[in-house]
């Protein structure tokens, strides 16, 4: 029988995850309302996390799935056939996208989106005429559009917050760069030095085909040196420059983190991070960021699902709330 040490164990285990052709895994916070407010206790009254909020935040859950022809290691952006995404709270979901095909659909529960801003949104009949398709948004209804028109529409707002996205030569939008496999495959080699290096790994057997691995390492030190990695590629990256430096990372804390890996039948099922050492207000209590993977559910379209197109909605944006067509005599200052 082959011996793996413990970090070994959690490589086969991520390995399995990529051989599979669909995931789904949820990611939350384990920790209450009290500890997320006790995080804000230095804050200014006006400014302090709502009761609400905290108590929406400590109950909040985003589950993602996707679905491909091709195992999920092996796979690009063409190979995926569907996806989901869902924001939830203690008292149902937030938010909720999921792409299948050629088409996205939509759904917002905007009194949740209400808790979770502590500020007031206006509902459906709040809206003027000028509003249009955003009615349905704001209704809770699914709402179906083009997916390439709403990509399209993502990277046109890019382009306007980072510049004309423009070619000085040909006028023309820029390809957005992205890294070789060559440099993927080196920049992954890399990475797991870094935490070959800095992370000790312990490991400890358990019952019924579930063993647990767990990660440690100074927080400060392995982020900084794991950006260090990243750094020289970042003219490569989509996203560009920007990454935190040094002299960012000096005021972060640098105790020790532990993640632990929970393996079933040699597989990663939940990873469980620690992050009370990195604030003294959560000391004694209980603050760790959860993600449970389990086997890919099948995405299915929403049944009754409004078609419309996304200049209708950006029209409606634009022309009926950032216009200033709300009638601000329903609303105080503070509301407007």
């Amino acid at each position: 029988m082959e011996n793996l040490t413990a970090g070994q164990k959690l490589d086969r285990a991520v390995d399995k995850l990529g051989e599979q052709r669909s995931l789904t895994f949820e990611l939350g916070l384990d920790t209450d309302a009290a500890t997320l407010q006790a995080l804000d206790a230095e804050a200014k009254p006006e400014d302090k996390m709502p009761d609400e909020a905290a108590e929406l935040l400590s109950g909040a859950r985003i589950s993602v799935s996707v679905e491909s022809k091709k195992p999920l290691q092996d796979s690009g952006d063409k190979d995926f056939s569907a996806m989901a995404l869902k924001f939830s709270g203690p008292k149902g979901d937030l938010f909720e996208y999921r792409l299948i095909g050629d088409d996205a659909y939509i759904r917002v529960n905007m009194d949740s989106f209400t808790q979770l801003s502590g500020a007031p949104m206006p509902g459906a009949d709040q809206l003027p005429a000028q509003a249009g398709a955003l009615k349905k948004l704001f209704a809770g209804d699914w709402i179906k559009v083009s997916a390439a028109d709403l990509r399209k529409t993502g990277e046109e707002m890019a382009r306007g917050e980072d510049g004309d996205g423009e070619s000085a030569a040909s006028g023309k939008p820029t390809a957005s760069p992205s890294l070789d496999p060559q440099a993927q495959k080196k920049l992954m080699k890399d990475l797991r030095r870094v935490v070959v290096k800095e992370v000790e790994f312990k490991s400890a057997g358990g019952s019924d085909g579930t063993e647990h691995v767990t990660a440690t390492a100074p927080f400060r030190t392995l982020l900084s040196e794991l950006l260090d990695e990243i750094r020289p590629l970042t003219r490569q990256l989509p996203s560009g420059g920007g990454l935190p430096t040094d002299d960012d990372l000096k005021d972060a804390p640098n105790k020790k983190v532990t993640a632990d890996f929970t393996l079933k039948n040699g597989a990663l099922s939940d990873v469980s991070v620690d992050l009370a050492p990195l604030t003294e207000k959560a000391k004694g209590k209980k603050l760790a960021l959860v993600l449970h993977t389990v086997k890919g559910t099948r995405t299915t379209a929403p049944a009754g699902a409004t078609e419309v197109r996304m200049d209708e909605l950006m029209e409606g944006f634009f022309g009926g709330i950032m216009g200033g067509a709300l009638d601000e005599g329903d609303y105080t200052d503070d509301e407007s």
